[in-house]
């Protein structure tokens, strides 16, 4: 299994059986960043319906409890798992999955997928030893992320930052707004600036929001640096648990925004280049 994946419980694996074709898998990030998964998913799995979920109302996930992210993202997870009956739900967010995954999986009679940082492949990577790591503050100081290290690179030096900044550069990217050049050399700093920064070859992304912002990134990094995320390895997974399983597109794939007001139509022509056709209200 891809070491950026957090095992599903063996009962998720066998529900493979009397799957309705129509059910739809289920994406689910605290905004836009999980479109980089859907991206790997529909690569995958071209012909599976998708929803897409984008808890817009309780963006950003990083600078909350962890108590607050864990009732919110288990509340309407079950709330949307009753009404859309996915056939499997991925939590396509690194702060959610270390947060609430157990809780998720103790609730939701359905295959759940999880999101981790990359640091077992980041730590097969580097050639110096030293690896940046770029997360929401929430990711970065979970015990989940400690026993990753632990485990993968207890002979390497992981320099860890809490980059909130990045995740509303990527909303305002995929918006078509500028992406203010400060907040990227501010992360790119925060890591650089720490003891053995400048030795840096290898970033872990673990925001699933931040290979939007990828591009940026390695500009202010410089060409030395190779960056790793989890989109490919979670995507895996997601078939692994979905193998044999039929499909019938029966609408346009769907992309859900919590919250009140006017839908975003900002993000409609981006939405479109993913294949969410239709834009609604959880």
């Amino acid at each position: 299994m891809a070491s950026d994946t957090l095992r599903a419980p063996a009962r998720a694996a066998e529900m493979t059986a009397a799957v309705d074709p129509a059910a739809p898998i289920l994406l689910f990030d605290s905004g836009v960043g999980g479109l980089t998964v859907l991206d790997e998913v529909r690569r995958a799995l071209p012909d599976a319906p998708i929803i897409y979920a984008a808890d817009t109302a309780g963006l950003p996930y990083g600078t909350k409890t962890e108590a607050q992210v864990a009732a919110r993202v288990a509340g309407l997870l079950g709330r949307m798992t009753e009404r859309l009956r996915p056939r499997l739900v991925c939590i396509a967010c690194n702060t959610a999955s270390t947060i609430a995954l157990g809780m998720v999986r103790e609730v939701l009679e359905v295959p759940i997928v999880g999101t981790v940082p990359a640091i077992k492949p980041a730590a097969e990577m580097t050639r110096t030893g030293v690896i940046g790591l770029l997360g929401t503050e929430a990711t970065i100081r979970q015990l989940y992320v400690d026993r990753l290290e632990q485990e993968f690179a207890a002979d390497k030096r992981l320099l860890r930052y809490g980059a909130p900044g990045l995740v509303e550069a990527a909303e305002a990217k995929l918006r078509g707004e500028p992406v203010d050049p400060a907040i990227i050399r501010d992360a790119a700093h925060a890591l650089r600036s720490q003891p053995d920064g400048d030795r840096i070859d290898t970033v872990v992304l673990a925001c699933t929001h931040f290979p939007l912002v990828e591009t940026e990134l390695a500009e202010a990094f410089g060409p030395e640096v190779r960056f790793v995320h989890g989109a490919q390895g979670i995507a895996r997974q997601v078939s692994r648990l979905v193998a044999g399983q039929e499909y019938s597109r029966q609408a346009a794939d769907l992309a859900l925004f919590t919250g009140q007001g006017e839908l975003p139509g900002a993000y409609a022509e981006q939405l479109a280049r993913y294949g969410l056709l239709r834009i609604e209200r959880f």
